[in-house]
């Protein structure tokens, strides 16, 4: 059963995150919030956690991987992306959105769409998100936590727990989230498209 943290959501404590941040390093499939949905995240390199989350959530072959960062600082050596399009998102992040990018060599094949070998780009404005990545030292992998059948996803720890805490080794709980999802922008095309509408303004983008 999961290992439930109750974490401020403002102030998070460090042993939590430390906590946290030291699961994922050791392969393990954690549940925590954002400014948005409740996430399911693991280590980038761990191919028994990935599995677990494609198990979990039932997931296509084709389905969109998504990079969770502190910042843009280091994601460049994972998505490939030109001046403008590091202006977009600079001016959007953190916040609600998930950009979709080319995926560098560093990304390992597994987390890339299959055909169009592309990786999501995430910067949540949510403290304990980029504390947990800023003491993790790398991007983590990260997937809505939505479960098969569930039109929206869960929003309090409670319910992730009854509902999915066999499959889970640690939740954050830092209160509920929203049923909001990302705004997805597509930037691997000649003018970005928005591929999704969820919470994020899309005006820049339309």
């Amino acid at each position: 059963m999961a290992e439930v943290l109750s974490i401020h959501p403002e102030t998070p404590q460090r042993r939590h995150i430390v906590r946290a941040a030291e699961a994922v390093r050791r392969g393990a499939v954690i549940a925590y919030p954002t400014d948005t949905t409740w996430a399911l995240g693991a280590g980038i390199g761990e191919k028994g956690a990935l599995d677990r989350i494609v198990r979990l959530r039932r997931l296509e072959d084709r389905h969109q991987f998504t990079l969770v960062f502190e910042d843009l600082s280091g994601s460049g050596a994972y998505a490939r992306y030109d001046t403008p399009a590091y202006r977009l998102l600079k001016s959007h992040t953190p916040g609600p959105y998930t950009f979709i990018l080319r995926a560098s060599r560093e990304v390992p094949r597994r987390l890339q769409h299959p055909k169009k070998k592309t990786i999501g780009l995430r910067i949540p404005d949510s403290v304990i998100a980029l504390e947990l990545i800023r003491e993790l030292g790398e991007p983590m992998l990260t997937t809505t936590l939505r479960l098969p059948g569930d039109e929206y996803a869960l929003t309090e720890a409670s319910d992730i727990e009854r509902r999915a805490g066999f499959d889970i080794d640690l939740i954050l709980d830092g209160g509920p989230c929203t049923m909001d999802l990302t705004t997805v922008v597509d930037m691997t095309g000649d003018v970005p498209e928005v591929v999704r509408r969820g919470r994020g303004d899309t005006t820049a983008f339309d």
